[in-house]
């Protein structure tokens, strides 16, 4: 346990020093300017407009939803770019014989990466979602329905890829790391639009591929899962809103997504202790 947990520091620690963290925090904080300055001028106009009680509430959840589409967006990428080296690259420079001669084992090293990694993910988007709906709740006294679940949602897709990027790095170089996990994010994407389209014009073939897609990798289906939440009811049904999907994923998708996170994470390990150093 102290072999993970010192592995775990060292991440946090390398992290800070490249500047990763002290970047997505001046990113961030950019972002959330930009959304505080679009959300108040959105407000202002509102109140001058006289628009009624129920269109308000509309237009406060769509726009809140917009903001943390776009925190997704930004997570997920982050999940993907911040372990991309972190076996791989240091197996080429060497830093992980050096690593490996200490009395470590080499599971310790894969828990300790991700366990590392996944402290910071969970850190930015505590970061990037709370600030979302800080400026929510000060400019318009509005928070989404569900939203402790919708982030949970949204925490869990991160960690899917976050486990994707260091399983690829245990076996392959940072580069071909970097085009399977993005490639993999790439057909997710488009699965869950396809099906989605699919069940809207009534094409099983294109529902059923965009299914396929969502158990291939179940990282668009947590945000849809989210968005579906995260809206009120009447949303949902009526679909007045662009995050009102035809198809909602069912709960069941959680547990696939757990899984999938356990079985990616279980070959991680076993093929950094098979591999040759």
């Amino acid at each position: 346990m102290n072999g993970i947990l010192t592995i775990a520091r060292l991440t946090i620690r390398e992290a800070r020093q490249r500047k990763i963290l002290l970047l997505s925090m001046m990113l961030g904080a950019v972002f959330l300017a930009l959304f505080a300055w679009g959300f108040h001028s959105i407000s202002t106009a509102t109140r001058a407009n006289g628009v009624q009680a129920a269109q308000v509430r509309f237009q406060w959840n769509v726009i809140t939803l917009v903001g943390l589409y776009a925190v997704n967006f930004l997570v997920t990428a982050t999940a993907v770019l911040l372990p991309i080296d972190t076996l791989s690259g240091e197996i080429a420079s060497g830093v992980m014989h050096t690593l490996l001669t200490k009395p470590m084992r080499r599971f310790e090293v894969v828990v300790g990466k991700w366990l590392g990694n996944a402290c910071i993910l969970t850190f930015y988007l505590a970061g990037m979602a709370g600030g979302v709906l800080a400026i929510a709740r000060f400019e318009a006294a509005y928070t989404p329905p569900n939203i402790l679940a919708g982030l949970g949602l949204l925490w869990l897709e991160s960690l899917v890829l976050l486990t994707l990027s260091i399983a690829g790095g245990t076996q392959l170089t940072t580069l071909a790391n970097g085009i399977l996990v993005f490639g993999l994010y790439g057909i997710a994407f488009i699965g869950g639009w396809m099906e989605q389209i699919g069940t809207t014009f009534g094409s099983s073939t294109a529902r059923n591929l965009g299914i396929a897609a969502s158990l291939l990798v179940p990282i668009e289906a947590m945000w849809q899962y989210a968005a579906t939440l995260m809206q009120p009811a009447f949303l949902r049904e009526t679909r007045l809103s662009p995050f009102a999907y035809a198809s909602s994923p069912s709960p069941f998708m959680i547990w696939w997504a757990v899984g999938h996170i356990a079985v990616v994470f279980l070959f991680a390990v076993v093929r950094f202790e098979k591999r040759d150093m």
